[in-house]
Order: structure tokens, then C-alpha cells, then sequence
């Protein structure tokens, strides 16, 4: 994790969110004395590397208030370390169970701890030290775990209870997806690469994923590619893996290119749009990367018809680039599907639109609410119109948005969904990426669909909602 992280931000990413998971691991302990028993709290993050303090205080504290006290408590960098990472400082906690300010019912709001066991009287002052005025603080327990070597379970985790990639919280925007190897000899498996397909499908995201460490040369590859299970276009994979400077072993290692690719990407991201047809010049790796074998210009571009992408350490002189392109089957018939920009736009387009519209849940389902959604999300794709992202000649040709009876029937309004559809013209004009977008109080639903707007009509139009989204 940590090598892929340093190369994602060397290769030009400017944020990431990070999901962390352990396999049995366990947090350290904190024991604050009291006259009789102690407050033991837990750690919320587990790890033999998890150092936290505590202290406890009077200060404010009235003598009528015996069960009262204040707490402190700290990450540090290191055992002894004055280097403090976070700190929480909690006033007038109590050790009585029916007082809104019980130590473990505050404490379920702490990044920090947990309270394992709550003394009948409160813990005991922390004194000072003898040198100063600082507090003298209490240091954890040197019972932290690092638990058992990952395995795929660990990282696909649980839904219901948050953990492995579905920690990774909704409000959290992220449109590119990296897994790192779970250890330096193995690869991911094909168990989490499925789920996290279906996870970044669901959340409009990119899922980026490592070519197999077998796959030691460009023939091998393109050989083994015809058979790998793997497939998605809402994936891409970048060629070959690449050669970095270990900083824990003293020398060059090979690792994963998904987090160097996904820097390139955000990089690339910052000076142009997202779903640009071809990569900016500069979209190459930068000097602390390489990769591990060269990809002549042939093979690159057998390779992007097979659907990998090849990493670059100098730009191409070739007059004709391979266009990005996803992980989809090579017999799919949509052009979209295929191409890496076009998939993005899409993928943009639709999570954009579910947040904006997100207000349709507390309005009335009516016409004058469909109007101010119609009128919202057309504003929105004629302003990427306006940017030349669509075509055609005219603006009906380029993109569409529906939101009136016509989806929204008197069945839909009785389950209390509000329906949109939206449709866009980015790989060739009237050739349009058709999406129902449904509002509900649950949460918001997308999906392709197929209409087709080469038949203006309005009684056309509504034959094809009718036959084939609604009813299917």
C-alpha cells in the first residue's frame, strides 16, 4: 500500500482516499487508574504501530461533582514522542450509566478509543511531571496485533458492517479504484476483482487494475489475455508493471502499475477533461518510474486491440497513438464501451447527475418539480455541450433529457421514485448513451437503457419508454 501510494502521488495525484484493512489484527489498550478498578479504553485503529496517551484532569470539575472528569487523549508518532498526529480532548465526562455524558457513550464518537470497562469511581488525575507543567500522560499498552497475512476476503469485506472496500464511505467522490498486491508474490484475486468491479459500477467508478506478475513480456501478455476471466468497461489495466526504487530493501523492485496509472490519469485530468479523446503529451511516466520491459509501437498496438494499455517512459513518435481504452470484451459492439475517454465521460455524466438531482427527494412529485429537474440537467449538459464534449449539428442531435409523464407514469409516482432519462452523443452524432436515473428515498438508482432518438417523434419517443425501459 504504502509503495503504491508514493507512486501515485509521484506520478501527479494531488488526493487520495485510503481504506485500510487487517485481517484479526487488534487495537492497543489504555488503563487509567481509578481508587478502586480502572478506565480501560481500546484503540479504534488496530496495530503494533498504533501508539496512543491518555490523561486525566479535574479542571472545571465542581467538588458536587464526584463523578466527573476530563479526558485527553493522543496519537503520537512514537513511544515517547512529543510528535502528536491526533489528539481529542473530552470535558466533563461521567462514569455514571444514566448521565448524557458516560464515558462510552461519548466515546462512540471518538476517531481515537473505545471505553472497555468503566470503574464505580471516576479514574484518578494524571499527575503532572516532575519537570513542568505538561501533564504527565499515560502510554498504551504494548497489546496491539498486526493479525494474520491478507487474504481476498479481507479486502472484498462486508457491506453490512463496512470493512474492506465497502468502508470506503459514499460521500466520498472518487472515480478511480487501486488495489494494491496483497503482498509482493501474489496478485489480486479474481474473487476481489469481480466484487470491485461491481463495487466502482455501482459508484461510477474507474476500477484501475495490475497486469498479473506472469505476464513478464509483451507475447505473453497478448497470449495470456485471450483467456484471462476478467473483462469489464468499467476497467482498465496499463502495460507493463514497472521498475521503482525500494527504499526499505536499498534497491530497484518491480511492482504494480495501477497506482502509477491512476497518477497519470489524475494528472492528466488536470489539464484536460477527462473523456479527451487522446492522452496530453506529457501523460508519460515521470523519471523515479520505468518500466520494467519496452513495449515496441506493434505490440502496443496489439495490445490496445486486445484492451491493455501500455505505460510509456518516453513519449511516442509515432504519428497514429492507441486510443485509451477499457478491459471490455473485444467482441462488445458498443464503441463506448471499448473507449477509455468515452467511458469516463459516462461515468461522469451519470454520478454528477445523481448527486445534483439528489434535492428531487423532498420535493413534491409533480410536473412543476419535473420542469425544474428537466431544466436543471439540461443546463448542466449544455454546458458541457458548450465545451464541444457531444456531437452533432444540432443541439437535439448532440443530447436529450427527459422528465415528465412520459417516465414518470402514475405506478412510479404510487412507489415514490421519480424517474429522468438523459441521453448524449460523444462517440458519433444521434449514436446516443441512454440513462435512466430514478430518485427515491432509499438512495438513487442509474442504469443503461436503449431509446432510439433518431425518430423524433414524440409519439416514437414514447413508444420506446414504454416497451423498453418501463416495462423491462
Amino acid at each position: 500500500m504504502s509503495y503504491a501510494i508514493e507512486q501515485y502521488f509521484e506520478m501527479g495525484g494531488r488526493r487520495a482516499v485510503i481504506v485500510r484493512v487487517a485481517n484479526g489484527a487488534r487495537a492497543p489498550t489504555l488503563t487509567l487508574p481509578a481508587d478502586r478498578g480502572a478506565l480501560t479504553l481500546r484503540g479504534v485503529n488496530p496495530g503494533s504501530r498504533e501508539y496512543l496517551r491518555a490523561a486525566v484532569d479535574y479542571d472545571g470539575i465542581g467538588t458536587d461533582e464526584p463523578d466527573r472528569f476530563n479526558l485527553v487523549v493522543q496519537r503520537v508518532r512514537m513511544p515517547g514522542s512529543e510528535l502528536i498526529e491526533e489528539q481529542e480532548i473530552l470535558r466533563r465526562l461521567s462514569i455514571e450509566p444514566h448521565s448524557p455524558r458516560f464515558v462510552p457513550r461519548v466515546l462512540e464518537q471518538s476517531s481515537l478509543v473505545r471505553a472497555l470497562e468503566v470503574p464505580g469511581i471516576r479514574p484518578q488525575r494524571t499527575s503532572a511531571s516532575p519537570g513542568g507543567p505538561l501533564a504527565k500522560y499515560i502510554a498504551s499498552n504494548p497489546d496491539g496485533d498486526d493479525g494474520a497475512a491478507l487474504s481476498d476476503y479481507d479486502v472484498i469485506g462486508s457491506s453490512s458492517r463496512a470493512t474492506g472496500l465497502f468502508a470506503l464511505p459514499r460521500s466520498a467522490a472518487c472515480d478511480l479504484v487501486c488495489i494494491p498486491p496483497l503482498s509482493r508474490e501474489q496478485d489480486v484475486g479474481m474473487s476481489t476483482l469481480l466484487v470491485a468491479e461491481r463495487f466502482c459500477r455501482e459508484r461510477h467508478a474507474l476500477l484501475v487494475v495490475d497486469p498479473p506478475a506472469a505476464w513478464t513480456s509483451p507475447n505473453t501478455a497478448l497470449e495470456a489475455v485471450r483467456t484471462w476471466p476478467f473483462r469489464s468497461d468499467n476497467a482498465a489495466m496499463f502495460y507493463p508493471r514497472v521498475l521503482a526504487y525500494d527504499r526499505l530493501r536499498n534497491r530497484f523492485e518491480t511492482f504494480g502499475s495501477a497506482a502509477a496509472a491512476a497518477g497519470l490519469m489524475a494528472r492528466a485530468d488536470q489539464s484536460s477533461q477527462a473523456w479527451s479523446a487522446a492522452p496530453p503529451e506529457d501523460a508519460v511516466l515521470r523519471p523515479g518510474l520505468r518500466p520494467v520491459v519496452m513495449v515496441a509501437e506493434r505490440e502496443r498496438t496489439r495490445l490496445a486491440q486486445a484492451g491493455i494499455n501500455t505505460l510509456q517512459a518516453v513519449r511516442s513518435s509515432a504519428r497514429q497513438r492507441a486510443h485509451p481504452c477499457t478491459l471490455a470484451s473485444t467482441c462488445s459492439g458498443a464503441l463506448s464501451s471499448r473507449q477509455l475517454p468515452a467511458r469516463r465521460l459516462a461515468l461522469h455524466i451519470v454520478a454528477s447527475l445523481e448527486r445534483g438531482t439528489r434535492w428531487l427527494v423532498g420535493e413534491p412529485n409533480e410536473a412543476l418539480t419535473w420542469a425544474r429537474a428537466q431544466a436543471q440537467v439540461a443546463d448542466f449538459l449544455a454546458a458541457l455541450d458548450h465545451r464541444g464534449v457531444f456531437l452533432g449539428e444540432r443541439p437535439e442531435e448532440r443530447y436529450f433529457v427527459i422528465c415528465d409523464e412520459r417516465v414518470n407514469r402514475p405506478q412510479t409516482i404510487a412507489a415514490g421514485k421519480l424517474n429522468l432519462l438523459v441521453g448524449f452523443a460523444a462517440e458519433r452524432a444521434g449514436d446516443f448513451r441512454t440513462y435512466l436515473i430514478t430518485q427515491e428515498e432509499a438512495g438513487c438508482r442509474s442504469r443503461p437503457v436503449a431509446v432510439n432518438r433518431l425518430q423524433t417523434s414524440r409519439q416514437r419517443v414514447e413508444w420506446e419508454i414504454e416497451t423498453s425501459i418501463l416495462r423491462s
